[in-house]
């Protein structure tokens, strides 16, 4: 029997499962960058403005490291420039998801073995994953190149390539790592990290060079995307790079899951007993969510720090440019421009948050579905003791990401400790929000207890693209972040952070009502 047999069916099968997902992260992806455009055109509409604002770029080291060089004044180089880096980072996260999902997640739950019980090649599951992630880049490059060709096709195509490129570059890292470790959640977790690196070598190498040409910046493949220089003169040989990585790691991909045997991993879990006590079912819960935890609160302070300290140079990159004040205004309120940049800071960290808590709160989905609350649940401990220790660590670790963002801001600024930690905090009533719808829809409809994911993302495109597109308070009153006060420098409202908390304790009540009422799945 070939090693590929039975691809087609389960490439059918992936697709089928993440048709609601994938459609809906693609969709934003594409959104947020053909957005641009009309955007920058709004702000930026004379070549003057655009050669400022190129100057400022070239002459500010911390925006390079944010956003990365200029290359051109066109506004299709400036699309690239202000989201092509952006838009690499969201197509690898949803990749690493799909490939990790349809492979380690599928042998971990125990499918996989019945998979393979039938007419179903040896590496055919890990061929139809990679092949499912090539379609949502596929798909998001079409998209990317039809909607800004009419500002020039080479250029239009060059983006679409590059950041389906580095789609694809991670989704073939992401292969690698569910043949090294033994938990889907570890292989999120390490490629996730990768990807991490790979953004902080491009920040470090684009700091300290005005044109990309910094060794760092040639080590990392969203590097390599800025280096394509869409509508700057394409350099069509950087793609080279692309398909020699893609082609390695899915060579060594291939090897690995040829050498080992359904269900294990080469650096498997090390076994009992467990360091610490584990006598509850929420220090189960901390014990199984406690690395996502942490890498979230790093990584937020982290970018705390970083948005601090560029706190300072916001007036010098906007300069007079009223459209560009008006956008800031629009995501943080009528107030001072430093004022507005923190507070649009804080609000984009507020929708980046309620990712972190609908992963969390899903977690009872997987023990669910993968068979592993079953032994726990067979124990003197109750549905709801057992839910109530997920939805600790979920709720509380948004508690957590949401302070340590605020120190990190208050590090990185050196001034307005306290209205910048209120501001933080205040984030919170409406990542939970988001937080209890998934916890309503797992335990009412855990069929489409996904859907959670849909939902975080179009917030957060409603969050990111909304202000820039100008649209009406009607569709930015539609996401529960839209109902905030703007914080620091707006006035303190209690009345909606009073009214979404309520909310969302309604409907993380509805779920543990449905959940408690329920059949589990097996």
């Amino acid at each position: 029997m070939s090693t590929l047999a039975g691809t087609g069916v389960l490439l059918r099968f992936s697709l089928r499962r993440d048709r609601v997902m994938v459609p809906v992260w693609v969709a934003v992806n594409t959104l947020m960058v053909l957005s641009m455009p009309g955007s920058l055109k709004s702000l930026y509409g004379t070549p003057a403005e655009r050669t400022d604002l190129v100057h400022q770029v070239a002459t500010n080291a911390s925006f390079r490291a944010l956003i990365g060089p200029v290359f051109d004044t066109s506004l299709g180089a400036l699309t690239a420039w202000r989201v092509g880096v952006y838009a690499g980072l969201l197509a690898a996260v949803t990749s690493l998801l799909i490939v990790v999902r349809h492979t380690r997640d599928e042998e971990e739950s125990g499918r996989q073995e019945l998979v393979a019980s039938g007419v179903v090649g040896r590496r055919a599951s890990l061929t139809a994953a990679l092949l499912a992630a090539g379609v949502a880049n596929a798909v998001l490059a079409l998209l990317v190149t039809a909607g800004l060709a009419g500002q020039g096709f080479a250029g239009a195509l060059a983006l679409g390539l590059g950041i389906g490129c580095v789609g694809m570059v991670f989704a073939t890292m992401a292969a690698i790592v569910a043949q090294l470790t033994e938990s889907a959640r570890l292989a999120r977790g390490l490629t996730a990290g990768v990807l991490g690196a790979a953004f902080v070598l491009r920040a470090a190498g684009d700091s300290a060079t005005d044109d990309g040409s910094s060794a760092l910046t040639w080590l990392s493949p969203l590097g390599w995307l800025e280096n394509l220089r869409p509508y700057a003169g394409e350099r069509w040989w950087v793609l080279a790079l692309f398909a020699a990585a893609v082609a390695g790691q899915g060579a060594v991909a291939y090897g690995l899951a040829g050498r080992r045997d359904v269900g294990m991993s080469f650096l498997p879990t090390r076994p009992g007993p467990a360091a610490g006590r584990l006598g509850s079912a929420g220090a189960l819960a901390w014990r199984l969510q406690r690395g996502s935890v942490y890498g979230w609160s790093l990584a937020f302070f982290v970018v705390g720090v970083v948005y601090g300290g560029l706190t300072d140079g916001v007036a010098d990159l906007v300069g007079d440019n009223a459209g560009a004040r008006e956008v800031f205004e629009r995501m943080g309120g009528q107030s001072g421009l430093t004022d507005a940049f923190l507070a649009s800071m804080v609000g984009m960290m507020g929708l980046i948050a309620a990712l972190y808590v609908v992963g969390s709160v899903l977690r009872l989905h997987g023990e669910e579905t993968s068979g592993r609350a079953e032994p726990v649940l067979a124990n003197a401990v109750g549905r709801m003791r057992w839910a109530a220790g997920h939805l600790t660590v979920a709720f509380g670790g948004a508690v957590l990401i949401m302070l340590l963002t605020g120190l990190g801001f208050a590090v990185g600024y050196g001034r307005q400790v306290g209205p910048i930690l209120g501001a933080c905090l205040v984030q919170v009533a409406a990542v939970w929000v988001i937080g209890g719808l998934a916890v309503a829809l797992y335990g009412l409809l855990p069929r489409l207890a996904p859907a959670a994911w849909g939902v975080a993302g179009a917030v957060l495109l409603i969050g990111w693209v909304g202000p820039a597109l100008d649209a009406p308070q009607a569709v930015l009153d539609v996401s529960p972040f839209g109902h905030l006060p703007k914080l620091p420098g707006g006035e303190m409202s209690w009345g909606p952070v009073l009214v979404l908390a309520g909310l969302a304790v309604v409907l993380v009540a509805a779920g543990l009502a449905g959940l408690r009422r329920r059949d589990m799945t097996t």
